[in-house]
């Protein structure tokens, strides 16, 4: 059984990372040997969608995930552009030899790109995270969730509330595993592994003294006038506490050129996983306009402030402990004021979040081999005993 595993930007790493180490230990467990009936063998697709070191390479090393068997080098471009080199370029591989299950994660470009692919030649689609909406239609990665979805045939997914999403779209029972959140069981993998970045001693940052900021959504970061209005609301609600704010150097050009600069504003280059999740760990809370960091908040027990106006991870706010507050500049202080008070609500960790998601997956993919709902495509052939 031949699995592609694709991976394209820096969340993708986060949730295959467990998924390739369940693998690996259940193909050690069974003591099958590579070419047998129910050996996993699998291999990582990196498409180069997101190509530099912090965005990609760094990740891998820190994870313990091993080199991808390929890069496809989709690199920059429009998004039709980096689509069309991802989907020919997957072809490609599929035409040399065809897998038997396409494994994809998330929502970004990669995922949608390689799921049309696969389709396309007949290879079956596992979606880990599916089901997950926003209903923003203005966000290009519910385009690519829902596209990937209506065409995908194993969900594996994060809560009860995307196996309703799944059900009201027509998908049967049969189809939908409800496994739990990847990312959270790479979170809690590496909590004991965690890096303390430069900036904390830098700055002489203590425990719960700080906040972490993250902005990268162009509803926020592009509009110059929006963004300087937010950061400065940012900064004076926070009163005297330093803000840490990894930044991709695009945003912070935009930043530069706004003028945009306090003393308790700390621009950092963006972080290592292992040192950006330190961070949040040790801080008094995150501002966000990302997805997956309020995933992790929540189960760190940390507050999160999301600057969206709809959020496609509703157990985050419904559970945990995050709070949706808008797109509006102006919501941002009496956010900050209701947290510098004191009057944060707490959360709890959302069902099967729990560290074993990627096991559960393994297992339900064995089942399915066993009941004959993947089947090779054809028998597996060791080229180098033909030799």
């Amino acid at each position: 059984m031949l699995i592609d595993i694709i991976a394209g930007a820096r969340p993708n790493f986060m949730k295959i990372a467990p998924i390739i180490k369940a693998i690996e230990k259940a193909n050690k467990e069974s003591g099958e040997a590579k070419g047998s009936e129910h050996f996993l063998e699998y291999r990582l697709i990196h498409t180069g969608q997101h190509y530099d070191r912090n965005m990609s390479g760094a990740f891998f090393e820190q994870l313990g995930i091993p080199e991808p068997h390929m890069n496809l080098e989709s690199g920059s471009g429009t998004q039709a552009e980096q689509t069309g080199r991802i989907m020919t370029r997957y072809e490609e591989v599929l035409m040399d030899r065809k897998s038997d299950l396409c494994m994809v994660v998330g929502d970004v470009t990669s995922t949608m790109a390689c799921s049309i692919t696969a389709k396309k030649m007949g290879v079956k689609i596992a979606h880990v995270e599916g089901g997950i909406r926003s209903r923003d239609w203005t966000m290009p990665e519910e385009i690519n969730r829902v596209a990937t979805d209506s065409i995908t045939d194993f969900f594996f997914t994060t809560s009860e509330v995307a196996n309703k999403n799944l059900r009201n779209e027509g998908v049967s029972d049969e189809q939908i595993f409800f496994v739990g959140n990847t990312m959270i069981d790479t979170l809690l993998g590496n909590l004991e592994r965690l890096e303390k970045p430069g900036v904390v001693d830098e700055q002489n940052l203590s425990e719960g003294s700080y906040f972490v900021m993250t902005l990268h959504r162009p509803a926020n970061v592009d509009e110059e006038r929006k963004l300087k209005d937010l950061v400065e609301n940012i900064v004076e609600g926070a009163e005297d506490e330093k803000i840490i704010f990894p930044v991709h150097p695009r945003t912070r050009k935009i930043l530069d050129g706004l003028g945009i600069s306090h003393p308790n504003l700390i621009y950092t280059d963006p972080l290592g996983y292992l040192q950006f999740i330190w961070l949040v760990k040790y801080s008094r809370a995150v501002i966000t306009d990302s997805g997956g960091i309020t995933e992790e908040t929540t189960v760190m027990g940390i507050p999160c402030l999301t600057l969206r106006d709809n959020t496609e991870r509703p157990e985050t706010i419904t559970q945990g402990t995050n709070e949706l507050i808008g797109t509006n500049p102006d919501s941002v202080k009496p956010a900050l004021q209701k947290l510098m008070s004191g009057s944060w609500k707490s959360g709890s960790i959302p069902e099967k979040w729990d560290g074993k998601a990627a096991e559960r997956i393994v297992g339900h993919i064995q089942a399915l081999m066993q009941n004959g709902s993947l089947k090779p495509h054809q028998p597996f052939v060791d080229e180098e005993l033909m030799m």
